[in-house]
C-alpha cells in the first residue's frame, strides 16, 4: 500500500469516526429538542432578522459563507484556466420558434428584475445572494435563447465581471476585518439592526448578502460564456 492511500484510509476513517459521534447524538426524530433552532431563533430576532436562513448563512456562520464564496470564485479560475476563450465572432443564431423567441423576450426583464429583488431581499424573505446570483446570470442568458447572441456578446463585458467578481470577495473579506477591528472578532456583525422587517435593518447581513449576489451573478456568467464558446466551436468545427 502506498502511503498516499494509507493517509487516505486514515482520513476517511478519522470523517467516518466524526459522522457517527455525531449521528448517535442527534435529537429523536418528532421530539420536543430542537438545540439549532433554540440558537438560531433567538439570535436572528436579535439581529431584526424575518429570513432566519440567511441569519445563518451570513451572521452565524459568515465565516463558512466565505469559504462557499471562495469555492465560486476558484471554480470561476480554473475553468478560465482549462477552456480557452473562442476568437471567433458570435455566429448569426440559427432557426428558432417565434414562440421561444418572444417568451425569451418576455421574461428577460422579469427574470433580471426577480434576480436583483431576491438579492436585495435577502435578509427579509427567501432567498439571499446566492440564489438571487444564480437567477440573476440565468435571466442574462435568455438572450441566448431567444436568438440574440450579438447583443448577448455586446452586453456581457467577460473583462469587467471578472474584475467584478474578484472585488466582490474581496470587498467581503474587507467586511469581515472591519468587524475585527471593531469588535475583534473577525465577520462580527458591528453595524446597526435598525427596525424589525425594514429593508435597511440587519446590520453587516445584507451587506454581505448583496456581496455574495454580485460574486455569483459575475461568476455565472462568466462561467456560461466559455461552456458556450466551447459549444460554439464543436458547432462550427
Amino acid at each position: 500500500m502506498r502511503a498516499r492511500d494509507g493517509l487516505g484510509l486514515v482520513g476517511g476513517a478519522g470523517v467516518a469516526a466524526m459522522l457517527a459521534a455525531a449521528f448517535v447524538r442527534l435529537p429523536a426524530v418528532g421530539g420536543a429538542s430542537h438545540p439549532y433552532r433554540d440558537l438560531v431563533l433567538p439570535a436572528g430576532l436579535g439581529s431584526a432578522m424575518p429570513n432566519l436562513v440567511s441569519a445563518v448563512n451570513f451572521d452565524l456562520r459568515a465565516l463558512d459563507t466565505l469559504g462557499e464564496e471562495t469555492i465560486v470564485a476558484a471554480a470561476v479560475v480554473g475553468v478560465l484556466a482549462l477552456l480557452q476563450p473562442s476568437d471567433r465572432p458570435p455566429s448569426p443564431h440559427g432557426r428558432v420558434l417565434p414562440v421561444i423567441r418572444f417568451t425569451g423576450y418576455l421574461l428577460l426583464p422579469v427574470a433580471l428584475v426577480l434576480g436583483l429583488d431576491v438579492i436585495a431581499h435577502g435578509h427579509l424573505t427567501p432567498g439571499g445572494g446566492f440564489q438571487g446570483g444564480v437567477v440573476l446570470a440565468t435571466g442574462w442568458h435568455l438572450l441566448y435563447l431567444a436568438g440574440s447572441r450579438t447583443a448577448l456578446a455586446r452586453l456581457r463585458p467577460l473583462g469587467r465581471l471578472e474584475q467584478v467578481e474578484a472585488a466582490a470577495t474581496g470587498l467581503y473579506v474587507v467586511t469581515g476585518l472591519c468587524g475585527l477591528v471593531v469588535s475583534g472578532t473577525f465577520l462580527t456583525n458591528v453595524l446597526p439592526r435598525g427596525a424589525f422587517g425594514s429593508l435597511v435593518s440587519s446590520g453587516t447581513v445584507p451587506v454581505l448578502s448583496v456581496l455574495v449576489g454580485v460574486e455569483v451573478a459575475a461568476g455565472t456568467v462568466v462561467l456560461l460564456s466559455r461552456f458556450l464558446d466551447q459549444d460554439r466551436e464543436e458547432a462550427t468545427s
